[in-house]
C-alpha cells in the first residue's frame, strides 16, 4: 500500500473519509488509484483539486460504509469495489452496519492489491462466465431469524462467501482460539479465497496442472475427506517443514490458496514498507526471490516491534525453503494472469 495524501499535505490512510488536519472530504479514486480531496459543489457533484467531478458510492451516500468514488457521468450508483456485492449484512441490525464497514475495508485492500498486480478483476454481474461476486452472510448466532445454522467462509463457483461475524472481533477471536490459529483475520480471508477463485479462473493447462501436482500434491484427491480429516486429527506430522499454515497441509488445493494469499500479503505489506522508507526498491522492481528475501527480513523487524509493545508476532509464519518453492509458482501464476497466456 503506498501512501495517500490530502491536498493540504497531510498523510491519511487508505480508509480515511475526512482529513483530520483541514477537514476536507476524501474519496479514492480507483482509476487513478489516488485519494482525491473533494469539495462539493451541488447536486451530488464532488469536485476535485484538479477539476475533475465525482459522485460519492451509494454505499457512502446510504449506509456510510464506502469511501470510494466514482466518475460523475458514470450511469451505476456504486464504485467499482461495491459492484462485486452479492448479498450484504442486514442493516436493520444494529451491529451490522460496523461489521459491514470492516468487511468492505479488507475487501478494497484486497482490491487494490490485485489492481497493483494488474490480474483480471471483473465482477460477476458484468462478466457471469469469469467474474467475482462477494456474500457477507448472516447466520442464527447472530439472530434467530436466519434459518443456517452455520454459515461457512470459502468459494464456489465465481463465488466468496463471508460469514459476518468474521468482522466482530470477539467472535473472530473465540473462533480462532476453537480452530487452534495463530492468525486470523478478515483481510487474511479475502485473500485465501480469491486464491481458489483464480485458480477457477486460470483455468489451468495439463503443463501447468503437472507443475502445480509437483509442488503442492494432487489437486484430485478427495476433498471432503482430507478436510474431515484434518479436523478431526489436526495437521500433518512436522507439517512446518513443507508448509505455510498448519490449514495449508489439509488438502493441495487449500495449500494454493494459503501460498497464494501470503503472495498478496507479502506484496502489500513490502509496498507499504517501500513507500514509507523502511526498504529501498519496491515490490514491482523485485523478482519473487528477492521479495521473499527482504520480506524474511522485515517481518523479523516487524514481529520484533511487535513484542516491544507487548504484542503477539504480526507475521507468525515460516518461510522455509518448499513454502518459497510454493510462493514461486505462485508469481508465475500471477505472470500467467497478467498476460493471458
Amino acid at each position: 500500500m503506498k501512501q495517500f495524501y490530502c491536498q493540504c499535505g497531510q498523510s491519511v490512510f487508505f480508509d480515511s473519509e475526512v482529513c483530520l488536519n483541514c477537514g476536507a472530504r476524501l474519496g479514492f479514486d480507483p482509476q487513478g488509484m489516488v485519494m482525491r480531496s473533494l469539495l462539493e459543489t451541488g447536486e451530488d457533484l464532488w469536485t476535485a483539486a484538479g477539476g475533475e467531478t465525482f459522485r460519492l458510492c451509494d454505499n457512502t451516500v446510504r449506509f456510510d460504509v464506502c469511501n470510494w468514488i466514482l466518475p460523475a457521468e458514470q450511469e451505476h450508483p456504486l464504485c467499482r469495489a461495491c459492484q462485486f456485492n452479492r448479498t450484504v449484512p442486514d442493516q436493520s441490525l444494529p451491529e451490522n452496519q460496523k461489521r459491514w464497514q470492516r468487511l468492505e475495508e479488507a475487501k478494497k485492500r484486497l482490491f487494490y492489491t490485485l489492481m497493483q498486480l494488474g490480474v483480471p478483476l471483473e465482477n460477476g454481474w458484468e462478466a457471469p462466465d469469469r467474474g467475482l461476486l462477494l456474500d457477507f452472510i448472516e447466520d442464527e448466532r447472530d439472530t434467530e431469524f436466519y434459518p443456517e445454522t452455520f454459515v461457512h467462509t470459502g468459494y464456489l463457483g465465481g463465488v466468496i462467501t463471508i460469514n459476518a461475524l468474521e468482522a466482530d472481533d470477539l467472535a473472530r477471536e473465540t473462533q480462532r482460539l476453537q480452530m487452534n490459529e495463530n492468525y486470523r483475520t478478515v483481510l487474511g480471508h479475502l485473500r485465501h479465497e480469491s486464491g481458489h477463485y483464480y485458480w477457477q479462473r486460470l483455468n489451468p493447462n495439463e503443463d501447468t496442472l503437472a507443475g502445480f501436482r509437483v509442488i503442492f500434491g494432487d489437486e484430485r484427491a478427495d476433498y471432503r475427506g482430507a478436510l474431515d480429516t484434518y479436523y478431526a486429527n489436526g495437521p500433518k506430522p512436522r507439517w512446518r517443514e513443507r508448509y505455510i499454515s498448519a490449514y495449508a497441509s489439509s488438502h493441495p488445493t487449500e495449500d494454493w490458496a494459503e501460498s497464494w494469499g501470503h503472495y498478496l500479503h507479502i506484496y502489500d505489506a513490502l509496498e507499504t514498507a517501500a513507500a514509507h522508507g523502511l526498504i529501498e526498491r519496491w515490490p514491482n522492481r523485485m523478482d519473487i526471490a528477492e521479495r521473499i528475501s527482504v520480506w524474511r527480513t522485515l517481518s523479523i523487524t516487524l514481529n520484533e516491534l511487535n513484542r516491544s509493545v507487548g504484542l503477539s508476532d504480526a507475521y507468525p509464519f515460516l518461510l522455509n525453503i518448499e513454502v518459497e518453492r510454493k510462493l514461486t509458482f505462485v508469481d508465475r501464476i500471477i505472470r500467467h494472469l497478467q498476460t493471458g497466456n
